[in-house]
């Protein structure tokens, strides 16, 4: 029983000796973790993206990517008229012409949301982004060249004037990395 107290003691002093020892491990099997990670990422076919950098004026290739990794919270908005939307419109896009800005978009989007908004042409995109701006919403891009340069790269559209077949290699995988790998590499080219 007289034991008792040295004991406690000598545990006592153990503890915060045990708890360093144990937070070392712990840091030593973090950083394991990390190398085993990055050596495993660098052997992936393509490099995996870093996140998205927001643009005030947005390339066609910057929104598709953004797409094809499925990163959420975005917003496609279609500025021109009703009839021009129905013929042809990038798919998932939500029509809201100039017109009926920014009181259509206040009532269903939030204003950190991010926004991607295209028209006619590169003026009128402009202009509805500028409303949406002024409105408050903090993070809208103008789609440079709107339609026309979203399908020139390959897009996804919808609408009553589109009968487009994407092809078997639409659904393989390795194929969108590698297609995805190459369109970085241009927009490389191009900064």
């Amino acid at each position: 029983m007289d034991n008792l107290p040295n004991n406690l003691d000598n545990a006592a002093r153990e503890i915060p000796e045990n708890f360093e020892k144990a937070h070392q491990a712990e840091e030593n099997a973090v950083e394991r973790a990390k190398d085993a990670f990055k050596n495993q990422a660098e052997k992936l076919p393509v490099p995996t993206p870093p996140a998205s950098v927001f643009h005030s004026k947005a390339t066609a290739h910057e929104l598709k990517s953004r797409l094809n990794w499925g990163e959420p919270n975005l917003t496609i908005l279609d500025a021109r008229d009703r009839e021009a939307f129905d013929h042809c419109h990038i798919l998932g896009a939500l029509n809201t012409p100039v017109d009926m800005l920014p009181e259509a978009a206040d009532l269903s989007l939030q204003h950190k949301r991010d926004i991607y908004i295209y028209a006619d042409n590169n003026e009128q995109a402009q202009t509805a982004a500028q409303k949406l701006r002024d409105a408050g919403f903090q993070r809208v891009a103008e789609l440079q060249g709107g339609l026309q340069s979203w399908m020139e790269i390959g897009g996804s559209i919808d609408g009553s004037q589109t009968q487009i077949d994407p092809g078997p290699e639409a659904y393989n995988v390795f194929s969108r990395l590698k297609a995805f790998s190459e369109v970085r590499a241009k927009e490389k080219q191009m900064k």
